[in-house]
């Protein structure tokens, strides 16, 4: 039986961005973070596409709005105190026709309202910006978002973390728990206050502290195809206006941190937690439960399920992914894009009595444990901001205690 102060469950930059954040504000206390994996980042923080949003997206009155901006300036300048390099590529929002023109003006309206600069360019404009790029009248230009290699970022904070004093257990994945001991594949842990962190499996957790009554985690594949062109061939982000009514942005061309180009990603429906390959960490299990609520959607939702199952589906073709990007920008061919890059899945967060997905950043605790439901992107942007404001709920519990 091991003792600590604190137990932090989930290594990746969520996780080791509270459990620094603790360490902070608890400095004589132990923290020790949980990682079910032989090293951090394994799953979602080493697998997302890097970008560091500007935070125009996201309506005013969300969380993700107040911390967007906020983590974007903040990891940017953690990147440039460890020597991470930054690709400062901005980013372009392109409409493919008129229909697409009053979402942008309500792009515009958001980011306004977020603080975020934002500029109105016409076509020309864009042009100059991205030579190749292709939009219908005007475009969105968006000067702070950048892209950095997120593995490079989740390991400058395993060392920051071991530094600070936080202890990083790995192949200890949790398993149960009695009262305030929580039983892991390697050690039991007494621990005096729990943080859930643990992303695919946080809703699972939750449940044995008594939480996510209503929720549940649905898993989505994010594949991306990778360009054969030489780095710096395109200048710039550049993606579609999204709908916003949906969490995903659709297909989008993003210049990696070294410069290479990438189309990407799916949003495809899952079928269990981590199916990253065709029988990769199957559960029998999870493949029910995962059917059973996507069979919900297809016949109850808030949103179009169907229509959004069956368009991402089909983007496990190669040729139909490109041919999407090809409503983006001039002289994309499928053999220019042959590669496929590590897939990675979203922990999306469903509502299973209102049959919605979460679109915002989801927080359940008490007095003995706090639980990151939905830390869905643009978490990594906002990990360092979003650690402070879990934190910050954290402290209030206890308080209360």
């Amino acid at each position: 039986m091991r003792k600590t102060d604190f137990l932090v469950m989930g290594g990746g930059v969520i996780g080791l961005s509270i459990a620094r954040q603790l360490k902070r504000l608890y400095t004589d206390s132990s923290v020790v973070i949980l990682e079910k994996e032989s090293a951090c980042g394994l799953h979602a923080s080493g697998r997302n596409s890097g970008v560091l949003h500007a935070g125009f997206y996201y309506s005013p009155d969300s969380l993700k709005a107040q911390l967007t901006r906020q983590g974007n300036e903040r990891l940017r300048q953690y990147c440039q105190e460890k020597n991470i390099h930054i690709n400062q590529c901005g980013k372009l929002v392109v409409a493919k026709d008129h229909s697409d023109l009053p979402a942008m003006d309500e792009l515009i309206k958001r980011g306004k309202a977020n603080g975020i600069p934002l500029q109105e360019i016409t076509e020309a404009e864009a042009k100059e910006i991205e030579p190749r790029v292709k939009t219908w009248e005007r475009a969105l230009y968006s000067p702070t978002t950048a892209t950095v290699d997120p593995t490079e970022v989740v390991a400058a904070m395993v060392k920051d973390a071991q530094q600070e004093g936080v202890e990083i257990h790995y192949d200890s994945g949790y398993q149960s728990r009695q009262g305030a001991v929580i039983h892991c594949s390697r050690d039991s842990y007494d621990a005096g206050y729990i943080v859930n962190a643990a992303g695919l499996y946080a809703d699972h957790i939750a449940r044995d502290f008594g939480f996510s009554e209503h929720y549940r985690i649905l898993p989505f594949k994010g594949l991306y195809l990778y360009s054969n062109e030489p780095p710096g061939t395109i200048r710039t982000n550049i993606y579609p206006v999204p709908d916003l009514r949906n969490p995903f942005l659709g297909v989008h061309v993003t210049v990696t941190s070294q410069g290479k180009a990438k189309i990407g990603p799916t949003a495809i429906p899952a079928f269990w937690r981590e199916q990253y390959g065709n029988f990769e960490n199957f559960k029998f299990s999870e493949l029910v439960d995962v059917l059973i609520r996507q069979a919900g959607l297809f016949m109850f939702s808030e949103f179009d399920f169907k229509r959004l199952a069956f368009e991402e589906i089909q983007k496990y073709s190669r040729t139909h992914l490109v041919k999407l990007a090809t409503s983006l920008m001039e002289g994309i061919t499928p053999e220019q894009y042959e590669t496929w890059g590590k897939p990675g899945i979203r922990a999306q967060l469903l509502d299973t009595k209102k049959r919605k997905l979460e679109m915002d950043f989801v927080l359940e605790g008490d007095s003995r444990s706090m639980h990151v439901l939905n830390a869905v992107s643009p978490a990594f942007t906002c990990s360092l901001p979003f650690a402070e404001h879990v934190c910050q709920h954290i402290q209030t519990q206890l308080g209360q205690a």
